[in-house]
């Protein structure tokens, strides 16, 4: 939604704009497939994913260069952009660059979580939207946050069979949450969201405060066979399943950001890095600006009023003459959207033994690297999660630690019993996408090669 926004609000005032579109259809994560999804009976994906349609339409036919399938790789300080597209690398020299990644779910690692048969709400929820493909057989849903109760909506809606949802929701949250609970209840998201958590009660278990979660193989083929949790009474439950679907909130993409050499704090709140931005998005690398949910969690809405202001600071600067969007307006629209966030935000605070696994918990999936390698290299007077890559490789897969990089600074801070912010974050450096060795040798040589990417 930021990204769509921001294109649109920049290519209606005139100026030339390119969006770098990893996917191959607009939309992002969000409105992921909308042009194209099977699923045309609106009552499946419900009345949010389909207003993702105005969005769409209007990139599409707006004049901004909408170039598909293209990987962003690195972004120097001097704002040089480096993508690559259908095996070839290309370069972009903007004026200025809106970086709008959006949120990824924040890492479940719970024992298990790497069996064949597990896997994130929200990858069932792309299947979903891009393909009409649901869970076949025994289906849970386990962890906390608004995407649990609406993926278990949706997956209803398309026909699948969901067993149960185990809300691991701490229930010592409620007393934070509760002062903010009068300007949730004025918020958009009130009604809504209790309509659809009424709705998914109704028809499916529900087991709440629920602790220990676990993933349990089938000792002959290695697969998901069970989950197993622990309900506050201190009883210990199983359940057969054939797919776990673990979700526990979202947190800001930020890679591409740190690559670049934006600053990050840490968010005691919402439990993250972000990016260090002003009101209108803007950063202190000259020229870049960050919108959306990857500079903060607001909502896919809020998401689309921070898009469309960070495009009227670069209209301000370059297009001061153009027509364009009321601030005013625009302002007032976002502080509707976050109104009530604070409510959730505590509300559905991750539980510390959910974000912080201990023991032979896997970590860094794309190394295979435990918590307890983790810990073990702080107690040899490591002290950062870039220092413990000489240890253990932690983070230097494909992902670029994208998956472990929240887990791993949990980890070693309750480890030397600091905080977050002062073990830090993963150094992230190009390329920030796998690329091939090919793909850099396509680099354009000349600024004719470099200015033919528009016409990509």
């Amino acid at each position: 939604p930021a990204g769509m926004a921001a294109a649109q609000t920049c290519a209606q005032a005139g100026l030339v704009t390119v969006v770098l579109d990893e996917q191959m259809a607009p939309g992002g994560q969000i409105y992921r497939g909308i042009s194209n999804t099977p699923l045309q009976d609106r009552q499946v994906l419900g009345t949010d994913y389909w207003q993702g349609l105005s969005w769409v339409q209007g990139l599409q036919y707006c004049q901004a260069h909408h170039v598909s399938g293209a990987a962003v790789w690195n972004i120097s300080p001097d704002r040089e952009v480096a993508f690559s597209k259908a095996g070839r690398s290309h370069l972009l020299r903007p004026q200025r660059v809106i970086v709008a990644t959006g949120a990824q779910e924040r890492p479940f690692p719970i024992p298990g979580w790497t069996l064949p048969g597990v896997m994130t709400a929200g990858g069932a929820q792309i299947l979903l939207k891009s393909s009409g493909v649901v869970p076949e057989g025994k289906t849970v849903l386990a962890g906390c946050g608004p995407l649990l109760w609406l993926l278990a909506s949706q997956l209803l809606a398309a026909g699948a069979e969901v067993d149960l949802i185990l809300d691991t929701t701490p229930r010592q949250n409620r007393s934070s949450a509760w002062a903010h609970l009068a300007e949730f209840l004025t918020s958009p998201y009130a009604l809504k969201g209790l309509g659809l958590w009424l709705g998914v009660r109704r028809r499916l278990r529900v087991i709440t405060g629920v602790t220990q979660l676990k993933a349990l193989a089938d000792p002959q083929s290695a697969t998901l066979a069970q989950v197993q949790w622990q309900t506050p009474d201190g009883q210990t439950h199983q359940q057969a399943a054939d797919t776990l679907l673990l979700h526990q909130g979202v947190v800001p993409q930020t890679n591409l950001a740190m690559a670049i050499g934006v600053p990050h704090r840490w968010d005691e709140v919402q439990l993250c890095w972000h990016p260090e931005v002003d009101a209108w998005g803007r950063t202190p690398v000259q020229g870049v600006l960050v919108a959306g949910d990857g500079a903060g969690i607001g909502g896919a809405q809020a998401a689309a009023s921070r898009g469309q202001l960070a495009a009227l600071s670069v209209i301000r600067e370059l297009a001061p003459s153009s027509r364009t969007l009321d601030e005013s307006k625009v302002r007032a629209e976002l502080a509707r959207w976050m109104r009530g966030r604070a409510f959730l935000d505590r509300w559905y605070r991750p539980a510390d033994a959910d974000r912080i696994p201990q023991g032979d918990t896997v970590v860094c999936r794309c190394e295979e690297v435990t918590a307890k390698q983790v810990v073990d290299t702080v107690a040899l007077g490591c002290t950062g999660p870039n220092q413990m890559k000489s240890f253990l490789r932690c983070g230097m897969g494909p992902c670029q630690g994208r998956l472990c990089s929240l887990t791993v600074t949990e980890v070693m801070a309750q480890a030397r019993g600091v905080s977050p912010a002062e073990v830090g974050h993963y150094r992230l450096r190009p390329p920030v996408k796998p690329i091939t060795v090919g793909e850099l040798a396509t680099l354009p040589q000349d600024d004719a090669a470099v200015k033919a990417v528009v016409r990509l």
